[in-house]
């Protein structure tokens, strides 16, 4: 039976602390009485406790809510390494980042994370009351740290992870963005032509009793088959955006089968290949330095090397290596790491020092997933030139063929 969620409600407080200061701030809670209750565990006497008010319609009285987003929780996660680094009490840390946080809505979750540590929980507890936004790798290394009394070094570390997977997300991104907005704004443009400006030049030609040349009658004959049914297509595009984007999130097998598919694209297949296994070296480096036992951690980076192909093959090295299988032999094994890594982790396994490897093999493919993207930048770029000059310059040409040999019979 599921357990009915409290709602809470933000209030304002103005109260002395231990050393006789008057401050104020801001806190969730079921009503006044509980959150008197919390200030007086944190040792602050309230004087003051409101509930919020809250803007007419959400028009004006502060921020508005937005989107907690990834960046939001990486750069939550940098402050408060940062803060428990330099001594400052943890609980009194939420506060000081919750300061610099302009989001409302990431604001408020660091305010139940607060809470929930004030009320006794520890950080990593805290942390799993919120799914949607930490992960089991980030709440088992945060607990790992509390655990062995290194919490500071464990938060740089999850911070630092974070850092990296977000810059390798933005590399990525940057690749795709620029053939995207370039064949969406070429597809915009032909679309206008077809529609807007064809069917005046038709108009024009039909006037000159001439057969037209056979370009151009093949423009015309697109332009009235793109004005019969663009509305159509573009229904159908929609539809199979949304069909797409749905069957990404419902369907498992769906999202492996494009994933799969995704690593045979030429040139953009090879990028993805090197930003896994990157992924895969970064997690499991994180994980492993963190004191979290081998078979353990390759189960946190099944989930986080973004590829089924990879999260396959890094399962069946976690039961090789359980069985006693030394870990670049089942990596070997399974054909789709580069041999680098496979020496790195061998080199490191009889070491001793594999996750000082691995960092170094993370910052390697990092590096060449860097290099990739501008490299693919740098040949998708005169394509898209020759790809716009062809489509939209065919079209231009085409139509003033019939002009131009009106020109010649004169």
């Amino acid at each position: 039976m599921a357990t009915k969620q409290i709602k809470k409600s933000a209030f304002t407080w103005e109260g002395v602390n231990r050393r006789g200061q008057n401050i104020k701030g801001e806190m969730s809670g079921q009503n006044a009485a509980v959150v008197k209750a919390q200030l007086r565990k944190q040792g602050v006497t309230p004087t003051k406790v409101r509930k919020a008010t809250q803007p007419l319609f959400g028009i004006g009285g502060g921020p508005k809510k937005k989107k907690i987003k990834t960046s939001d929780i990486t750069f939550f996660t940098r402050q408060m390494a940062t803060m428990i680094k330099a001594g400052v009490p943890l609980v009194q840390s939420f506060d000081i980042v919750s300061d610099g946080v302009d989001n409302l809505t990431m604001k408020e979750l660091i305010f139940e994370i607060r809470d929930s540590v004030s009320a006794g929980n520890d950080f990593a507890s805290a942390l799993k009351q919120h799914p949607d936004y930490f992960d089991d790798l980030t709440c088992n290394l945060i607990e790992s740290g509390e655990q062995s009394g290194a919490l500071e070094a464990m938060l740089d570390r999850v911070a630092n992870y974070k850092e990296k997977t977000e810059a390798l997300k933005a590399k990525i991104k940057k690749a795709l963005m620029y053939p995207i907005i370039t064949l969406l704004v070429a597809f915009g443009v032909t679309v206008i032509l077809l529609v807007k400006v064809v069917p005046t030049f038709a108009e024009m030609f039909s006037s000159f009793g001439a057969d037209l040349p056979a370009p151009t009658q093949f423009v015309v004959y697109i332009s009235e088959v793109v004005q019969a049914y663009y509305l159509q297509a573009l229904a159908v595009l929609v539809i199979g955006a949304v069909a797409f984007s749905q069957g990404m999130k419902r369907s498992p097998k769906f999202k492996d089968n494009v994933e799969r598919s995704l690593l045979k694209v030429p040139l953009f297949g090879e990028l993805l290949r090197k930003a896994a296994v990157a992924r895969y070296s970064r997690v499991l480096s994180t994980t492993f330095a963190a004191g979290v036992p081998l078979v353990e951690a390759l189960d946190s980076v099944a989930g986080a090397v973004g590829n089924v192909v990879y999260r396959e093959a890094v399962l069946k090295i976690r039961d090789e290596v359980a069985s006693g299988q030394q870990m670049h032999f089942a990596m070997r094994s399974t054909g789709v790491f580069p041999n680098m890594v496979v020496q790195m982790t061998s080199i490191g396994e009889e070491s001793g020092a594999l996750d000082s490897m691995l960092d170094k093999a993370a910052t390697y493919f990092e590096a060449e997933v860097d290099n990739a993207v501008d490299n693919l930048t740098a040949m998708i770029e005169p394509m898209m030139m020759v790809f716009l000059g062809v489509v939209i310059g065919g079209l231009i040409v085409a139509m003033y063929l019939p002009i131009f040999k009106m020109g010649e019979v004169v």
